[in-house]
């Protein structure tokens, strides 16, 4: 990934993915984004460790993983800029801040999507807000726990996976030598 980013120097470097039983190596995604100078994007619909501390823009369902209702959300960087191609900035002398949030919200509304409810950022809000508490971390350990239980019982069945186990809440379970496509 490196090798091919150096090579086209895109302007967004994207990660996570919405079916990888494997985390992220977040770290290497930001050191090469900083080598670039490109913005580092992380969709986390399915993903179990925060992309926060080295993402600029984070987006994920509602639905999934968070129990909401059914939708999208996006996270953005706003105030000063930390970083500068490869290197962290010691300070901030204000003229180089983060403008995610009007080009984010102009291609949000009205370019694509119109107004949301009033019962869905309700509900929302209250997803985020379970999100937050002690009991859903405890839960989402626990479904994590019996997706990798779930993973070894297959393996041990001789099934083949995908990736051969799993880091967060799925796995892929090749069905090709079941004769399924």
């Amino acid at each position: 990934m490196e090798e091919k980013a150096m090579d086209f120097r895109p302007k967004i470097l994207i990660c996570g993915g919405s079916s990888y039983p494997r985390e992220w190596d977040y770290a290497t995604f930001r050191q090469v984004a900083d080598k670039i100078g490109a913005v580092l994007m992380c969709d986390m619909a399915h993903i179990s460790v925060s992309p926060f501390d080295y993402c600029d823009i984070v987006t994920s369902t509602t639905h999934k993983s968070l129990r909401g209702p059914r939708g999208g959300i996006i996270f953005y960087r706003k105030g000063p800029k930390l970083r500068k191609q490869g290197m962290l900035l010691s300070h901030s002398d204000g003229s180089s801040h983060y403008d995610f949030e009007e080009k984010i919200n102009f291609a949000v509304h009205p370019s694509t999507q119109g107004g949301p409810h009033n019962n869905h950022i309700a509900a929302l809000a209250i997803a985020l807000k379970q999100v937050a508490t002690p009991e859903y971390k405890a839960y989402m350990q626990l479904v994590r726990k019996n997706a990798q239980a779930l993973a070894s019982a297959l393996l041990r069945r001789k099934c083949r996976l995908v990736t051969g186990g799993t880091d967060n809440h799925l796995l892929l379970w090749d069905l090709t030598t079941c004769g399924l496509t």
